[in-house]
């Protein structure tokens, strides 16, 4: 068996496209245009990147991009002076903080300034809150992106014994619970989990977000299975022996082109709807 690929790149541009004619009714409507605000903590090289393409997927639907650039030296309460100047200023329709900030800043603190409304990447606990409870406006960005895969590729999610590998609140956690709101049976792992190869050999559906380069062996996968890797590393590797797994796996996602596309257009696309619940326009 040789798995078929999950191609990424072809639904985030049709959500592009959807969310082109959105931001276009909003600007019609109101004279306003659906605006992201970025907060960048430092240099970090992966998250300029992550920055750029951010801001050109947001220029391709209409969508205004503004990077607040600080210095890797920022306090907390630098960050939070910004986090709050954006969050009242009416033109800023989203808020999202860069990943990853210095260890010095009290991330937790700078997630919850961030308003409700303005929340798009779901990092804050009142919006973390929603996506756990399943009535969430807007939702972590990649885990959202991958719940539109597996409903592309038509995976049932009903009944299915799903393996979670990594437990950060912005992904792993969300993750999870999106999948049990879809009625999955759901397993969350880590790297430090017991028996990991025994739990992911069971896995009708494996979903690595642990960050670390091919932490998933291929062997590991039960044949059949379906596989996501929402992992990066360097050299555009992911989270799973990619090689290993295809031979395994019925669906697999590819490093790059599977979940990276979705996070970016996902992202988006909230923007867009965040904007036009502020400005009271239905999404």
């Amino acid at each position: 068996m040789t798995a078929t690929l999950m191609d990424g790149r072809t639904l985030a541009q049709r959500t592009l496209d959807k969310a082109r004619l959105a931001a276009g009714a909003i600007v019609a409507e109101h004279a306003v245009v659906p605006t992201l605000a970025t907060i960048m903590v430092g240099d970090d090289p992966a998250s300029a990147v992550y920055v750029r393409a951010k801001r050109a997927r947001c220029e391709e639907v209409g969508v205004r991009s503004v990077l607040v650039a600080l210095p890797a030296t920022a306090t907390t309460e630098q960050v939070l002076a910004e986090v709050r100047a954006l969050g009242d200023n009416e033109r800023v329709h989203a808020i999202l903080v860069q990943h990853p900030v210095p260890a010095h800043v009290d991330r937790r603190a700078v997630f919850e300034a961030i308003p409700l409304e303005k929340d798009i990447d779901a990092v804050g606990s009142a919006a973390l809150g929603r996506v756990i409870l399943g009535f969430a406006r807007t939702s972590p960005c990649t885990p959202l992106g991958i719940m539109r895969l597996l409903a592309e590729y038509d995976v049932s999610l009903d009944g299915m014994d799903a393996v979670v590998i990594g437990r950060s609140p912005i992904l792993g956690r969300p993750m999870a619970s999106m999948l049990i709101n879809a009625h999955a049976t759901v397993t969350l792992c880590h790297s430090r989990t017991r028996g990991l190869e025994r739990i992911v050999g069971h896995a009708d559906l494996v979903i690595a977000a642990v960050g670390k380069p091919e932490f998933v062996p291929g062997r590991w996968i039960k044949q059949g299975a379906v596989v996501v890797d929402a992992g990066y590393n360097e050299g555009n590797v992911g989270d799973v022996d990619f090689d290993g797994a295809k031979e395994r796996a019925s669906l697999i996602t590819p490093v790059p082109g599977g979940v990276g596309p979705m996070t970016v257009a996902v992202l988006v696309e909230q923007v867009v709807i965040a904007a036009a619940g502020q400005l009271g326009k239905a999404s």
